[in-house]
């Protein structure tokens, strides 16, 4: 009797130690990360290439500085009269190059996420005609963020464990390294690659994104330095530093997975990992201006791409301190992140100006996507619906400015959509550089344009796709499809510019038209270079952490 009392005892125990183990397997799963973080050197001074003492003779090509912020919403900036906590966080240096050259009052993200758009601009090709489909991320995130869903969520997330035999080898490794096995092909032409033939010096800051096995690296796809990080993300200081102030999101599952397996690390030219110097944004930014000054002297192509404002969500203690009038404590986390990006970019354009340089300078300013609704703050899209990872307006219709005072008239407003794509076309005419010919290239030159030399629209239709859920532009009409949910909005953005009108019931013609443009549109690209681990649902009405209710719009995102 008594071998039976042990045994009973023993399970028992057994089932309290495995109900406790996974009602803690989130700080369990934390602690584990934790300890396979990569080893972080202290930091190290970082010494750019010097160019020439003088200035060259005669006319000389224009420098190109491209800004993309990271998960900028369309209102957390006041140039279109709004902002952060409806104004409270102006953003003057950042409204100053829409002011001071054309902003595109239709400008699109190349996808509704950050890696996708970045291949897009990289390449000026949609990054579905090379299988960079996806965002790439580890597949233990993938896992947390397929089956971990809000609490009382009425749409669950999924994860197909059953496809990750189809992943590329490496790939799906426990390493920190392995997600950088998903890359931009090494054949890829990047605007670098163009601008670098061409005679320019080449620099990249900050977040790359495009994978990090052999050839997709910065260095190895025309960058001539490049200080930064290879990974989606990275912490802005370490969450107990004495000067950060961090707001966390409990209902998010990204969130409860960036936070224990986040390095705060950089790298110089493919050195081994080194801490940077006090706040990410800070430091990016400083380091950029001493480029620009070590560059002065010969035309450079500068690729500024902090992280801010994409989470974790940590902002500067200062930055902070300076917004007591935001009283709730995550969005002032969120203005004061906002404030010192502005505040950064303002450092650039400063030093372009202290130099000589900004006349002959063309900056383009844009995010790589939308704000992202699961860090749970309603407004930072306004007025359109949708979030990140939705091709609702809230999704991929961004902020996107150029700068000029040499070819583009101050005080421009374009009205027709353009893309992130665009992007490649432009920065490489103003150069007078070659781009291939081998390939097609989906972006134009957008400045004769905006100069009004070239009339009509650039683009005749502007599609996205991530696995089954797609859209398109074409003219004034907006077509969206969800395959797995078989649904379909349809949108006239001429009237309907926020999106609150389906029409797809009402114009069966041209919904069955649009469908078929994304069908052709299919046939032009290749598979996924890997497949979508996750899908979930993304609802468009209503940020993460408010209660999901029955009826509610929402689309599913394949990631």
């Amino acid at each position: 009797m008594k071998l039976w009392t042990w045994l009973a005892a023993g399970v028992l125990a057994l089932g309290v130690a495995l109900g406790a183990a996974y009602l803690n397997r989130t700080t369990i799963l934390s602690m584990i990360a934790r300890a396979r973080l990569p080893h972080v050197e202290p930091n190290r001074p970082v010494v750019w290439a010097q160019g020439p003492e003088t200035p060259p003779q005669g006319q000389r090509p224009p420098n190109v500085v491209f800004i993309l912020v990271d998960d900028l919403g369309f209102n957390d900036i006041t140039f279109n009269g709004g902002g952060v906590a409806n104004g409270a966080v102006p953003t003057p240096n950042i409204d100053s190059i829409g002011r001071e050259g054309v902003s595109f009052a239709n400008g699109y993200a190349g996808n509704a996420t950050c890696a996708p758009s970045r291949a897009a601009i990289m390449t000026g090709r949609y990054a579905t005609r090379f299988g960079f489909e996806f965002t790439p991320a580890p597949v233990a995130f993938e896992r947390m963020v397929g089956t971990e869903a809000e609490p009382g969520a009425i749409v669950r997330p999924k994860f197909f464990k059953e496809r990750l035999k189809d992943m590329p080898p490496g790939s799906t490794e426990s390493s920190p390294q392995a997600v950088n096995t998903l890359s931009v092909p090494a054949s890829e032409v990047t605007i670098a690659e163009v601008l670098k033939a061409r005679g320019y010096h080449t620099l990249h800051f900050g977040k790359w994104h495009l994978g990090g096995k052999a050839g997709s690296r910065p260095e190895d796809q025309g960058f001539d330095e490049s200080l930064g990080f290879i990974s989606g993300a990275s912490m802005y200081l370490p969450e107990k530093h004495k000067d950060v102030v961090n707001s966390k999101q409990p209902w998010d599952a990204i969130d409860r997975f960036l936070w224990p397996n986040l390095p705060y690390q950089v790298q110089f030219n493919g050195s081994p990992m080194f801490e940077p110097r006090g706040y990410m944004t800070d430091y990016l930014a400083e380091e950029a201006v001493k480029a620009i000054r070590a560059n002065r002297n010969r035309p450079f192509f500068l690729y500024f791409a902090p992280n801010a404002i994409h989470t974790p969500l940590q902002a500067k203690k200062a930055d902070y301190d300076a917004l007591p009038h935001i009283k709730d404590h995550r969005l002032r986390v969120y203005g004061a992140m906002a404030r010192n990006l502005d505040w950064n970019v303002g450092r650039i354009l400063k030093a372009l100006k202290d130099e000589g340089l900004d006349r002959n300078t063309l900056i383009i300013f844009t995010s790589d996507n939308g704000g992202a609704g699961y860090v749970g703050l309603p407004d930072i899209n306004r007025p359109y619906r949708g979030w990140k990872s939705t091709f609702f307006e809230g999704g991929i219709h961004t902020p996107f400015f150029m700068r000029w005072p040499a070819a583009i008239p101050a005080g421009s407003r374009y009205p027709h959509p353009v893309g992130h794509v665009d992007i490649f076309a432009t920065a490489a005419a103003a150069a007078a550089a070659a781009t291939p010919t081998d390939r097609k290239i989906d972006g134009v030159d957008l400045t004769p344009f905006v100069q009004g030399r070239a009339q009509g629209r650039p683009h005749e239709a502007m599609f996205w796709r991530s696995g089954q859920y797609k859209a398109v532009i074409e003219g004034d009409w907006k077509l969206q499809s969800s395959e797995a949910q078989g649904k379909v909005w349809l949108h006239n953005l001429a009237s309907d510019p926020t999106e609150q009108r389906d029409l797809s019931r009402a114009e069966p013609e041209r919904t069955r038209r649009m469908l078929a443009l994304l069908k052709a549109q299919d046939a032009e690209t290749v598979r996924p270079a890997w497949p979508s681990l996750l899908q979930g649902p993304i609802f468009i009405d209503q940020p993460g952490g408010v209660k999901q209710r029955a009826g509610q719009e929402y689309v599913l995102w394949d990631n």
